[in-house]
């Protein structure tokens, strides 16, 4: 690879930005394409497809053929509370291949007795985040009910645009958050991004069935975003 594309390509990366390095199988030139470059066309499809499913290979388009190989940032789920859903979502989530982070300033809920070998921290979510900061290929899940704990984590996911956005809580209760929200100077469209109640409705009831849930509804949030530029 040309030295200044892999200048460009491990920029990319180490900012947790999703780049794919394209080569032409024709003439052997090839490029790094950022989320969002624009790109017309069938190849330009076959693009989108590859940031959503992250998946390297051949593509036909244009009667040519081409070679991507994705890099996507790995994908990660901060979960703002150490309750039981998070417990049985954090076992889930490494296995389906997230990054976890357990976040929760209640020292009798963040133990490591009850997240063994998970990356916890009791602290409060503004001072994690200072050094932690939430991006584009992170998921939030804020399960505690407490405003005080829950209100700016959800409030900085939809600042730094996270992929997916959920809350735990009832209708009368997220109709409260939003307004928190709202006064934080959220708009409608804004605050419309949370899934609320948390998770797809599939009947969950007991803390596993709704870490099935949440799980499932981060993945399909993944898999279906829109891309930076993407205006669908």
């Amino acid at each position: 690879m040309d030295p200044f594309l892999l200048r460009k390509l491990n920029t990319e990366r180490a900012a947790r930005r999703a780049v794919i390095h394209l080569t032409d199988l024709g003439d052997g030139r090839d490029r790094v394409i950022r989320e969002g470059d624009p790109v017309a066309g069938p190849l330009g499809d076959a693009l989108a497809s590859a940031f959503r499913s992250g998946k390297s290979g051949l593509v036909e388009a244009e009667e040519r053929s081409f070679f991507l190989n994705v890099h996507l940032p790995p994908a990660r789920i901060v979960v703002i509370g150490a309750v039981h859903i998070s417990q049985a979502l954090a076992k889930m989530a490494v296995v389906a291949g997230f990054d976890i982070t357990i976040i929760d300033p209640r020292t009798a809920f963040a133990t490591e007795e009850r997240f063994t070998g998970i990356d916890l921290v009791a602290d409060w979510p503004e001072d994690v985040l200072a050094t932690r900061p939430l991006d584009a290929y992170t998921a939030l899940v804020a399960v505690t009910h407490d405003p005080k704990i829950d209100d700016f984590p959800l409030s900085r996911a939809l600042a730094t645009g996270c992929f997916y956005v959920g809350a735990l809580g009832s209708r009368k209760t997220h109709a409260r958050r939003v307004e928190r929200l709202t006064a934080l100077g959220h708009d409608e469209a804004e605050i419309a991004r949370i899934s609320a109640p948390i998770g797809l409705d599939i009947g969950a009831a007991s803390p596993a069935e709704i870490a099935v849930a949440i799980l499932a509804d981060i993945i399909a949030s993944l898999r279906r975003r829109p891309l930076r530029g993407d205006a669908s």
